[in-house]
């Protein structure tokens, strides 16, 4: 495969997992289109045209050859300088790294990370809370992250990649969706009663097992394990948390318990006065198995897989040959 094919399948296989739906990201697709077609020439030279096939710009293709065919990738959540010099390293010591892939966007990828948490709306609306109020809470959350990544340092890393000639990628609502959905249906085949049978639930997963013994596992934020579940929303993808003011309406509109990677004590704070029971599954452990569900994929084409930057490593691949 690929750099691109590789994304492209990451692509597809968020698309699959969409919160919104299939239909809910063609109908987002041809917004953009309408968007775009809509501009001016001077304002279309400042589009990024990925934008119309790819519906999460926080991720990307940062450095592509166009010819490697990928045998071996070093994959991370975080990817820094360090990671892409061991990359190179890797490379000079006679074990050849063909791509690198980060979970957390930079470059373009962390400019635009505030223009995928529109997405979430259409979840919330879903669940009962009124679409005018889930829009106006996204949209001051949207802009209080675009002043945050505003300043950042974007391409630091992207550049030294480009001058490694290091293949890089990120991808992060991509393998976020694919967690989202594989914890929802998890939690929808257990029927958690209670709160600590979600946290049980969590725990059969490797990756949360690894967590827990490196003192990151999940825990519980708000409520009590011998509360009863209610209806229960999980909450792990559409760019990073929402605003801390979401927990009074889903609180108002049916929902008792939220599942998430992790949350602020402002968040925690608002969802506790909302009489919220909240459970936070843990940020490395989430987002690596994410992240596994699709490098399985590639390990299954042949592609080795080199484990840094904080991934849990689990290949599913090898647990399934293992009870064979």
């Amino acid at each position: 495969m690929t750099v691109q094919q590789i994304f492209d399948l990451g692509v597809k296989r968020g698309i699959e997992n969409d919160p919104r739906g299939i239909s809910g990201v063609k109908k987002h697709l041809t917004r953009v289109k309408k968007q775009y077609d809509e501009l001016g020439e001077n304002e279309r030279k400042y589009f990024d045209t990925d934008r119309l096939t790819n519906p999460y710009p926080d991720s990307a293709v940062h450095v592509d050859d166009g010819k490697t065919k990928v045998k071996r990738i070093l994959a991370g959540i975080d990817i820094s300088a360090a990671d892409i010099l061991l990359a190179s390293q890797l490379n000079e010591r006679g074990t050849p790294v063909d791509l690198v892939i980060s979970h957390h966007p930079t470059g373009k990828a962390l400019a635009n990370l505030q223009d995928v948490m529109d997405m979430v709306v259409d979840v919330y609306e879903r669940i009962g809370v009124p679409v005018h109020l889930a829009e106006k809470m996204f949209e001051d959350r949207m802009r209080e992250i675009g002043r945050g990544t505003h300043p950042a340092n974007h391409f630091q890393v992207v550049d030294i990649a480009k001058l490694l000639h290091i293949n890089f990628l990120s991808a992060h609502t991509i393998t976020d969706n694919m967690v989202d959905s594989f914890i929802s249906g998890h939690l929808k085949k257990k029927k958690p009663e209670f709160i600590k049978d979600i946290i049980e639930a969590l725990l059969e997963l490797p990756e949360y097992q690894q967590a827990k013994k490196n003192g990151a596992g999940p825990k519980i934020i708000s409520g009590s394990g011998h509360h009863r579940t209610g209806k229960f929303i999980v909450e792990m993808t559409g760019g990073t948390n929402p605003s801390s003011k979401v927990y009074q309406p889903l609180s108002n509109y049916g929902i008792s318990t939220v599942i998430t990677m992790h949350m602020k004590d402002d968040a925690m704070n608002k969802a506790t006065e909302s009489s919220l029971n909240v459970i936070v599954s843990g940020h490395m452990a989430s987002d690596s198995l994410g992240m596994n569900l699709w490098l399985d994929e590639l390990e299954k084409s042949g592609i080795e897989i080199i484990p840094c930057g904080g991934l849990i490593r689990v290949s599913r691949n090898r647990l399934v040959s293992k009870k064979k």
